[in-house]
């Protein structure tokens, strides 16, 4: 048991040494070592640059999470909930669904120019369909008979939400936000690669046109951490607790 809570730092450990014996075989500036990226992530974090243009994009990241989950969430809802809405409304989702990040993008850029609310819109419009799709599924398998009980005990409708809505919908929007983070994360990098003059994508779109490696490396897993302990401190905990009720 104590071997199995183990095994993700060993496994994180033996892909390391993997790193190392590959860069030092290949003695490549395009394969630096471990501890010269870490080194380069340390100078970045002492002169501010780091901080910065993090701090910068997930300001963007959480802006554009929390406007495609509640847009997404609503519509999702309304969808499920009404047929004629959704049978309506299903070939724009199709649509939106389908059309490629980067072409949604461009438009924004194109059509309200390289400003901050058109970054974010970019990316609420590319999460926005996907947040509905997964909400809409949940809320047309929620149990029937659970809400015409509700009904018909004259249950408020802040009640029958919170005890019983809301448990059953809650992995849906789960699924939702953990799938969103990892695809806004994405997306974010690209629109300030495009459109912005900083946060992580400028930086990393900046160190590419130097060919320098190391930079774009520990710029990369700066994030990856960050967006690891989201989902370990934030994301997990508040599943735990709504999971509470279950056996």
């Amino acid at each position: 048991m104590a071997f199995q809570r183990l095994l993700p730092l060993v496994s994180l450990i033996c892909l390391i040494a993997l790193w190392q014996i590959t860069a030092t075989v290949l003695q490549s500036s395009l394969l630096p070592a471990p501890i010269k990226v870490i080194q380069v992530l340390l100078d970045a974090t002492v002169s501010g640059d780091l901080p910065y243009n993090l701090g910068v994009t997930l300001a963007r990241l959480t802006a554009s999470f929390f406007l495609a989950m509640l847009l997404g969430s609503a519509l999702g809802i309304l969808l499920g909930r009404h047929r004629t809405l959704d049978q309506f409304f299903d070939s724009w989702i199709i649509v939106l669904l389908n059309i490629p990040a980067l072409v949604t993008i461009i438009l924004c850029f194109v059509w309200f120019g390289l400003v901050e609310s058109a970054a974010i819109l970019a990316v609420v419009v590319n999460k926005l369909p996907n947040v509905v799709v997964t909400i809409r599924e949940g809320t047309r398998v929620l149990d029937r008979n659970l809400l015409e009980m509700a009904q018909s005990y004259n249950i408020s409708r802040y009640k029958t939400f919170r005890h019983v809505i809301w448990p059953q919908l809650y992995p849906f929007v789960m699924t939702a936000a953990r799938t969103g983070l990892a695809l806004i994360w994405k997306i974010i990098l690209v629109v300030e690669m495009l459109g912005r003059s900083n946060g992580m994508g400028y930086q990393l779109h900046l160190y590419f046109q130097l060919f320098d490696v190391a930079s774009i490396l520990a710029y990369t897993i700066t994030f990856i951490v960050i967006i690891q302990l989201i989902e370990l401190l934030i994301l997990k905990p508040l599943d735990k607790h709504a999971r509470r009720w279950r056996r």
